[in-house]
């Protein structure tokens, strides 16, 4: 098939021209902005940290989101990553260590690693009600606040479908975003969590600009379940169209059950590389 006639046949109708031109229009995700969230491969980097992040960059990864130490430091870690051109950008750090009295070694690490952003990977199940998120929401301000002095970037906060959930009238996720300073708090949404719980990731870049630094790009099987970025159920494409708006910077790629991490890590930064949105 021709060029224009392909063009015109993806644009559903559309002439060659305008085809070509809605094409030429396209973004393309920057290729410093595709990073692999590491809890994805922890089963492989428990067994060699550094190989696994040297066969993450041959594969073309630029960053990388930290999940898991696997008893190496802050400082080792950093080696690793400089040996291979691999950047950490973010950390994940338990709710207790950064409401509590590691939070300043917890910044220190980061700047360690050479990565900018603290991320809550989760609240407490006691947390999860009303008052309990209004809780986190003023911890929050204070981690945040804490990392900015610290001359790092602002708070993020990983969510989970049950952070989505309606709770005596009160849409618990949206305290979180809604009760935080946008100077000092941001959201790392994960894509799949956010469609489970019923939430609409396109909508929630429109409504709220700039709080959506980096996302976990997971995708969704048919039947529920975790799949290869790509492979799946969810309409990237129709998301990240609004992720400028949201402020994303990064598409970290997350698998939580892989099969096999490798294959996991080849096929969605494919998938990433080449999608046009």
């Amino acid at each position: 098939m021709g060029a224009s006639l392909g063009f015109a046949a993806a644009a559903a109708g559309a002439g060659p021209a305008q085809a070509w031109a809605e094409s030429a229009h396209r973004r393309r995700i920057p290729r410093g902005g595709i990073g692999m969230h590491l809890y994805t491969m922890r089963d492989v980097l428990a067994q060699d940290f550094a190989g696994t992040l040297e066969r993450l960059a041959e594969i073309g990864y630029a960053t990388v989101g930290v999940s898991g130490r696997h008893g190496h430091g802050a400082a080792d870690i950093r080696r690793m990553l400089d040996a291979t051109g691999l950047r950490a950008v973010l950390e994940h750090i338990a709710y207790p260590t950064l409401t509590g009295s590691g939070l300043p070694q917890a910044l220190e690490d980061l700047h360690t690693l050479g990565a900018r952003r603290p991320v809550v990977p989760s609240l407490p199940g006691a947390l999860h009600t009303p008052d309990g998120f209004r809780e986190a929401a003023r911890q929050f301000n204070r981690i945040g606040l804490a990392s900015r002095e610290a001359g790092l970037g602002p708070l993020l906060f990983h969510n989970h479908g049950t952070d989505h959930v309606v709770v005596d009238g009160v849409h618990l996720y949206d305290i979180l975003v809604t009760e935080t300073d946008p100077e000092l708090v941001g959201f790392e949404l994960d894509l799949y969590w956010a469609v489970k719980g019923g939430a609409d990731p396109a909508a929630y870049f429109r409504r709220h600009p700039r709080r959506f630094p980096a996302l976990h790009v997971k995708d969704m099987a048919a039947d529920g379940g975790f799949a290869d970025v790509g492979s799946g159920t969810l309409d990237f494409a129709a998301m990240f169209a609004h992720a400028r708006v949201g402020g994303v910077r990064q598409w970290l790629v997350e698998h939580d059950t892989p099969a096999d991490p490798f294959r996991t890590a080849r096929n969605s930064y494919a998938y990433l590389a080449a999608l046009r949105y």
